[in-house]
């Protein structure tokens, strides 16, 4: 079945309907910062810290608000390590693991994107 081909079905997640395939993963995945949380962590499990400090312009709001809908919708695990001060650490579940290679796709299309096109400058 092709993306937004196949009218006959519908998929239905958290009170919202999909005819398209395509839309209700990019809804999971599609906001930058999400997609970059997925990519940062698939060499494994990383502190809420080092993890927000690899994502550029990220507030702590927003990084916050980005990784409670990642738990939620079951791409990214918490654990919290019972110490003081408190610990933790966050790592892609079984199911995320499988968008690694599609964002690494993306990544290289972005390269040669902005290769083509002469778009890099060097930092000072």
């Amino acid at each position: 079945m092709e993306c937004c081909k196949d009218y006959s079905q519908k998929i239905i997640y958290d009170n919202k309907e999909y005819i398209c395939s395509l839309a209700f993963t990019l809804n999971l995945i599609g906001d930058k910062y999400k997609s970059l949380i997925l990519y940062h962590l698939k060499d494994g499990k990383l502190r809420s810290g080092e993890l927000q400090n690899r994502i550029q312009g990220i507030s702590n709001r927003m990084f916050t608000h980005s990784i409670r809908k990642l738990e939620k919708d079951d791409l990214v695990k918490r654990i919290v390590h019972p110490v003081v001060p408190p610990c933790v650490e966050y790592e892609l579940t079984d199911i995320a693991h499988s968008i690694i290679p599609i964002l690494h796709k993306l990544n290289e299309w972005g390269k040669d994107f902005a290769t083509e096109r002469d778009l890099y400058v060097d930092v000072k």
